[in-house]
C-alpha cells in the first residue's frame, strides 16, 4: 500500500512548482516577446506577434490596470486560503494545477505592476481569437483540469 504524502510534503511540492513555473513562465515570456516584435510564423495556424494588453482575457476591461490588479491579488488570496484550508483533501494532481493557477494569475499581475501591461504573443491564425500569452495558457489549462476533477469527483460520489 503506497503512503499517501503529508500536508507538509504537499506544500513544499507546491512552494517548489509555484517556483520553478514562475521561472519558466517569464523567463519565456520575455524571450517571447523580444522574438517576436516582428510576427514569426511558429507553427502552422500559430504565429508570435507581440501585442501589448491593458485588459485581461478577450481585451475587457481594457485600461481599467487598478481593478485588474485588485482582482489578480483578491484571487490568489482565494486560492492560498483554499489551498492551507483544503491540503489535506487535495491530491498531487490538484495541488499541481493550483499552482499553475496561481502562477498564471501572479504573473499576469507582476507584468501588469512591472510594465502596465501584460504581454501576449501567441496568435492563432486559423481562427478569430485574441493573442495570449503562458500565463493564459495556466490559467485555462488549470480551471478545465479542476472542473474536470470536480464533476468527475462529483460523478463518482452518486
Amino acid at each position: 500500500m503506497q503512503e499517501k504524502p503529508s500536508n507538509i510534503n504537499k506544500l513544499v511540492y507546491f512552494i517548489i512548482s509555484v517556483i520553478f513555473l514562475i521561472g519558466f513562465n517569464l523567463y519565456s515570456s520575455t524571450y517571447l516577446s523580444n522574438i517576436s516584435q516582428e510576427p514569426i510564423l511558429l507553427f502552422p495556424g500559430i504565429k508570435l506577434n507581440y501585442m501589448e494588453n491593458t485588459g485581461a482575457a478577450f481585451s475587457i476591461l481594457q485600461d481599467y490596470k487598478i481593478c485588474l490588479i485588485i482582482f489578480a491579488i483578491a484571487a490568489i488570496i482565494l486560492i492560498l486560503w483554499y489551498l492551507i484550508k483544503n491540503i489535506s483533501e487535495l491530491s498531487m494532481m490538484a495541488i499541481l494545477m493550483v499552482s499553475l493557477l496561481i502562477t498564471g494569475v501572479g504573473c499576469n499581475l507582476y507584468e501588469r505592476l512591472a510594465f502596465g501591461f501584460v504581454r501576449d504573443y501567441f496568435e492563432l491564425t486559423f481562427v478569430n481569437f485574441p493573442v495570449f500569452n503562458i500565463s493564459d495558457i495556466f490559467i485555462n489549462v488549470s480551471v478545465i483540469v479542476i472542473m474536470f476533477m470536480l464533476i468527475t469527483k462529483n460523478y463518482a460520489k452518486k
